[in-house]
This record gives structure tokens, sequence and C-alpha cells, in this order.
């Protein structure tokens, strides 16, 4: 019995400390996004810094490839402060056709499988597909995504205002270096 107690408050403090973990509530996610117009290449404008992305410096980029079985093969690209580029390869996938705008995305396959999918919420895409902002329901992570190496000033202000009232902190998001080092 003092067992099954002990384990009942063992979940119970990790039920408190995952549901502490969660914003008050999460970010809009848009509802309808066409997927063959969504890849090509994005540029990361500004990014709260992955574990993928904290030693890249400058030029990142990530390239979508809509794989035949309605997967997306996704390539994230940056340079090292020492100029060497960093490659990531990965699929994305969207769980629900009801939520289109939520993705699932893994960087870690095995024997043809993807283990471990973040998630990547598409909040914002700008009705040409100009720009994109994706976020986490947690908000733990979040990038600002441009068809174009940067964006203009007053848009990526007007987009960081909508993402805190998002619950994001401006100051949570480190601005990319656009350019790629030149090649000696």
């Amino acid at each position: 019995m003092q067992i099954a107690i002990g384990l009942l408050g063992v979940f119970a403090i990790a039920a408190f400390g995952f549901m502490a973990d969660l914003p008050a509530s999460q970010p809009a996610v848009i509802e309808q996004v066409d997927i063959e117009r969504y890849m090509g290449t994005w540029y990361a404008v500004a990014s709260i810094p992955t574990t993928f992305e904290r030693d890249c410096a400058r030029g990142t980029t990530a390239e979508y490839e809509l794989l035949e079985n309605g997967q997306v093969q996704v390539t994230n690209t940056c340079y090292r402060e020492d100029g060497t580029p960093f490659q990531a390869v990965g699929r994305a996938w969207v769980p629900s056709p009801d939520e289109p705008g939520k993705l699932k995305v893994s960087f870690v396959s095995l024997f043809g499988k993807w283990f471990f999918p973040g998630d990547y919420w598409i909040l914002e895409l700008e009705p040409n597909y100009s720009y994109a902002v994706v976020g986490h329901p947690k908000l733990r992570y979040g990038w600002i995504l441009s068809r174009t190496p940067t964006l203009p000033e007053a848009t990526l202000q007007e987009i960081f205002g909508r993402l805190e009232e998002a619950g994001y902190s401006r100051s949570q998001f480190r601005r990319i270096d656009p350019q790629e080092p030149a090649v000696t």
C-alpha cells in the first residue's frame, strides 16, 4: 500500500511539473497550408536556437522537399563561426489532416523509422508564402522564416509584436546573420 501511495505521489509530482511547464495558452496555428507551396528554401531570419542551431553563426536555411509518401524531407544547413557548414537531415509529416499547420519533425532515424519527433507549428504564413512564423506549443522554440535572406525591419518588428502576444518573449529570439561565409 505504501509503495502504491509513493508511486501515486511521484506521478502527481511529475504531472504537476509537466503542467507547470505549459504556457497559460498555446499559440494559435494556421488553419490552412498548401504543402506544395511551402516546399523550397526558407532562410531563418531569427530563432530561439535549438541544440542543432547553437553552433550556427550565419547563413541558416531550411530546404523542404515533398516526398512521394507525403512526408517532407527537411535539410537544415548553417555555417559555424569558422565558416564550416553544418547540416541536419530529417523528416516532417502532418499527423492529422484536420490540423495541417501542426507538423511533427524528427532528425533521428533508425532502420527507416523516425524517432523522437518534435512539434513544428506554423503560427503565421504570409498569404503569398513570402514569410512564415513557426513555433512550439510550449514556446520552447521559434523561427521567423523568409523566402529571402532578410525581412524589412518593420515587418520583423510586427512579427515580434505578434509573437509576444502569443506568449513568447522577444528576448528569446536571436537574429541570424544571413550571409554565408566567403569561400577562400
